[in-house]
């Protein structure tokens, strides 16, 4: 009997680990602000994430069963936000002599990544890209090619870009050499606004017997219909060990009675 009892507890817990999924990592190295932006998106989209501390920064993790969903919804959203090089980074001395064209490359990167982490800043943008061209002397003799742009902005749809694409214009052509002039300028100075898809979820059923229940929580709804009854074969079982004890106590009394007379 308690071998019995002993197979049906491991079985019960066996049935009630298999509902707790174990969780993966989602993004690694994050800084704390980081960190807090990613869990606070996902909770917005009913997504349990756990921020664990480590040495290189901070762990995001997710739910096995959640980790597809994650994805996609960071993916929507922009987040995290890619770091960009400053222009401390890219002209960092470091003993080495560069190049003019070594050094008009690194420049204009950073003046790029300059833009790009400015532009990210702005409510409403998921991401900012910057392609920048320098006035340039192609040969001898030729005239100066004049400084040109082109501004790649993917925003949330909420965001009217009718509204922010004059300060773009200005911000981006004050910022580069030679283009303080061509804020009107469509030749020289590109600004494409291109609204982000938001990410629907698309929420997988899956049978559990006659019924239709979310995949995500298959093990959930398994665990809670099989725990009850695991409980009351436990509880049945229990009875009937109850009751033979004491049916066997019984009769071992009323025979001992019978052979003291």
């Amino acid at each position: 009997m308690h071998r019995y009892l002993s197979i049906a507890l491991l079985y019960l817990s066996t049935l009630i680990l298999a509902g707790c999924s174990e969780s993966v990592e989602l993004h690694r190295q994050l800084s704390e602000q980081e960190a807090n932006e990613v869990i606070a998106e996902l909770a917005d989209k009913q997504i349990r994430a756990q921020k664990i501390p480590a040495k290189d920064g901070v762990v995001v993790r997710v739910r096995a069963d959640d980790i597809s969903r994650a994805v996609r919804t960071l993916e929507a959203v922009g987040l995290p936000k890619v770091a960009r090089s400053t222009l401390g980074d890219i002209f960092r001395k470091e003993g080495v002599i560069s190049t003019p064209l070594e050094e008009r490359a690194r420049y204009i990167y950073a003046l790029s990544q300059e833009l790009e982490a400015t532009l990210s800043n702005i409510d409403g943008v998921i991401v900012a890209r910057v392609h920048v061209v320098l006035p340039e002397r192609v040969a001898p003799g030729e005239p100066v090619q004049p400084a040109s742009a082109s501004v790649f902005i993917k925003h949330d749809p909420r965001l009217d870009p009718d509204n922010i694409q004059p300060r773009v214009r200005r911000m981006v052509a004050s910022s580069i050499p030679g283009m303080a002039s061509a804020i009107e300028n469509t030749q020289k100075l590109t600004v494409v606004f291109v609204p982000a898809t938001a990410y629907q979820e698309q929420q997988q059923l899956t049978y559990l017997g006659p019924f239709l229940v979310p995949g995500q929580d298959l093990g959930f709804w398994r665990a809670s219909l099989i725990t009850p009854l695991i409980v009351l074969v436990l509880g049945g079982t229990g009875w009937l060990f109850w009751r033979r004890r004491a049916t066997n106590t019984q009769q071992t009394q009323t025979a001992i009675a019978h052979s003291n007379e």
